[in-house]
């Protein structure tokens, strides 16, 4: 397996790593509060983890849904982050314009499922030699993503995660393929296990997407017995009011119960 580097962190080995915050940035206030929760919270459970929040939802159901403070404002805000807490930051990008500002202000680049086949885009962000975390097309198989993987190694970067959310299932709904984290491991990259987006119902809610987060701590378990690398969470201080994906964020209160079942699944396996 392919050890990948995220600022100070090497990831990819026995031990299981873990991406999460909010699936938007509100305000700097609010993203550095669950920032803060979380670098405590990895500092006492000894894992290691990297602060996610999009500084921009260009994807987003309606053209009338909130999409964050926009790139300048929100680099600032995830720089703060990272100097205020020592967590690694990650962050979306749509565009390959946008590349070389983010790759500047963030430890690793997220290329969106909607936009993993966007070749341009996959190449400008491996290239630019941070870590690029490549979330899987909820149309394409596990497969699939081999090509996908290979237009970002071709540029010599090989700090490459491979990210898991789901697969269309009818109209409105994800379902997981276990077999899909075997197969993507199988390319020789540490493979994520994006929990919250995959129990999103996409546009599910009409001018929204809609989610059931009942099932994000079953899910989870279930992919620290697959064996997965890393984990994705949303997660949120106040779900029902989050901006963005609210439906399928994690409490985050919840949080370190789900994160201590993980580590005990995976402490079993090695036992055994």
């Amino acid at each position: 397996m392919q050890g990948v580097k995220v600022g100070s962190l090497l990831l990819g080995s026995n031990d299981p790593f873990f991406i999460a915050g909010p699936c938007v940035i509100e305000t700097e206030k609010h993203c550095l509060g669950i920032a803060e929760y979380l670098a405590a919270m990895a500092e006492r459970l000894g894992v290691a983890l990297i602060f996610k929040a999009s500084y921009d939802k260009a994807n987003r159901t309606s053209s009338g849904s909130f999409r964050g403070p926009g790139l300048d404002e929100g680099l600032r805000i995830l720089e703060k982050v990272r100097a205020a807490t020592g967590l690694p930051v990650l962050s979306d990008v749509h565009e390959s314009t946008q590349v070389s500002a983010a790759a500047q202000a963030l430890d690793a680049l997220q290329i969106p499922a909607f936009l993993c086949r966007q070749t341009d885009l996959v190449t400008a962000a491996a290239s630019s030699g941070r870590c690029v975390n490549i979330k899987k097309g909820q149309f394409l198989s596990p497969q699939d993503m081999r090509n996908v993987l290979d237009k970002a190694l071709q540029t010599g970067n090989r700090n490459v995660l491979l990210t898991e959310r789901g697969t269309c299932f009818g109209y409105n709904n994800l379902v997981v393929d276990f077999r899909s984290f075997l197969i993507m491991r199988s390319f020789g990259q540490p493979v994520v296990f994006d929990v919250t987006h995959s129990v999103q119902t996409p546009g599910g809610q009409g001018n929204r997407s809609g989610g059931d987060a009942r099932f994000i701590p079953h899910l989870a378990r279930a992919g620290a017995a697959a064996g997965v690398d890393g984990f994705f969470f949303e997660v949120h201080d106040n779900p029902e009011h989050a901006l963005s994906d609210g439906p399928n964020a994690l409490e985050l209160q919840l949080f370190p119960a789900v994160l201590e079942d993980i580590l005990r699944i995976r402490s079993a396996l090695r036992r055994e």
